[in-house]
């Protein structure tokens, strides 16, 4: 199989949200009080709501720029790829990357809505967040039907109100909700709490994937102050890999059996390791721990539960059917700085030899339409016209040229402050 034959959905983008997001969503009576974009006199452009300035930051918005430019300052949409924000745009970058669709996470709310779920007025929370949801369903998602997965911001700050807003985005076809990797870290009940009960048995009543990103959870794993951005950078995994322990031995898996989560942004790589210990755990400690999975395993139950998610990862590639085909979903994380767009069919197969074709389409476009229930053709398109060398074709001369900025506002990310960083980046 060759990198112009795949049919590529990825199932973690995301948006750098439009300063025109809540013009036509949010009710005239909470207009005043919405989020907002503001230019400071850096020249930057910022997020404000109820008191607080959530700026762009660099490493979010980094696709078309050569990596000596990746930082964490933030930016102006005068100086990010317009795919970012605009959705014509991003349909031209989809199509010329050969990505066929994409399931955006939100930029400035946090990945899991931590921005409306702080503010004191719980009605203005409510409606902004609603707002959100449907401009991101209606015209994000909506003006190209097949090329966004929709998605919806998660109402952290009441159960049941979040269980009622799983079930009316359900209704406009939404089948993915963003949700934190442990709400106890944010101030609420943890996933061992019945707590959260109406929302569990709303999202598998619906059929509505958790999907839960990497840092949702307001942490990330650091273990200095002091330490080297690297090493937050290749221990972010850690988070998806203790939300799926908490989640696995959690009570909901057997009280919700139709309850489905994606580990998104995660890798796959430590997947197998993970499964082994799981199972172990289980025979030597289950008889006084008092955990039942009657006559399955716990890699069974996680396999019948969580889907896995992948940028480019050999090892994850290489161990597939131990990690199980059938949960591994491919991600290109543009315009993040993890992606390799607009090359990444090519860094895919370039880690995947000798990977069978029936094997690449479950990861790179199958496991996601099953998992999200999501039909990219349902505009009329053909999977002969859904592969990377069609979409390509038909982005024609559209430019993916990686380009210096001209502003010189960008400077190399040295000495900074682990905390300060790991709180900023998942906010």
């Amino acid at each position: 199989m060759k990198a112009e034959d795949l049919i590529m959905i990825s199932v973690d983008d995301h948006v750098v949200e439009p300063p025109t997001l809540f013009d036509e969503h949010i009710p005239a009576k909470y207009r005043d009080a919405a989020p907002k974009v503001i230019t400071k006199k850096d020249g930057s452009d910022v997020w404000t709501f109820n008191g607080s300035i959530i700026p762009n930051i660099g490493l979010n918005a980094v696709a078309g720029r050569p990596k000596e430019e990746y930082g964490i300052e933030p930016t102006a949409f005068s100086e990010i790829r317009p795919g970012t924000y605009d959705i014509h745009e991003r349909i031209k970058d989809m199509n010329a990357g050969g990505i066929l669709a994409s399931m955006n996470f939100p930029s400035f709310p946090g990945f899991a809505g931590r921005l409306f779920a702080a503010a004191e007025d719980k009605d203005l929370a409510l409606a902004v967040l609603r707002a959100y949801n449907d401009w991101h369903i209606d015209e994000w998602a909506g003006t190209y039907p097949g090329r966004i997965i929709p998605m919806a911001l998660p109402i952290l700050w009441d159960a049941e109100e979040c269980a009622r807003e799983v079930r009316r985005v359900a209704a406009k076809g939404c089948r993915s909700m963003t949700f934190t990797e442990n709400p106890a870290t944010l101030g609420y009940p943890s996933f061992h709490n019945a707590y959260w009960d109406p929302l569990w048995k709303a999202a598998s009543d619906e059929g509505v994937v958790l999907s839960i990103h990497l840092g949702s959870s307001g942490q990330l794993s650091v273990t200095a102050p002091d330490a080297p951005i690297d090493v937050m950078i290749t221990l972010q995994p850690m988070n998806v890999c203790q939300a799926a322990a908490d989640l696995l031995w959690s009570r909901v898996l057997k009280n919700f059996p139709d309850i489905r989560f994606a580990l998104s942004e995660g890798g796959t790589g430590w997947i197998p390791y993970f499964l082994d210990r799981l199972d172990r755990t289980y025979d030597m400690h289950h008889l006084w721990t008092g955990q039942d999975f009657g006559d399955k395993l716990p890699s069974e139950v996680f396999r019948e539960h969580f889907l896995t998610c992948f940028i480019s990862d050999p090892v994850g590639v290489q161990l597939r059917h131990m990690i199980g085909i059938d949960n591994i979903a491919w991600e290109c994380d543009y315009p993040h700085s993890d992606s390799s767009w607009p090359n990444a069919p090519e860094e895919l197969m370039a880690v995947s030899e000798g990977v069978s074709a029936e094997d690449l389409n479950k990861i790179t476009y199958q496991n996601a339409m099953r998992w999200y229930s999501f039909d990219p053709f349902v505009a009329g398109r053909t999977k002969a016209d859904a592969t990377v060398g069609a979409l390509r074709a038909e982005a024609g001369d559209h430019d993916v040229t990686i380009r210096a900025t001209d502003t010189g506002r960008f400077e190399k990310a040295v000495g900074i402050d682990m905390g300060t960083l790991a709180k900023n980046a998942t906010a």
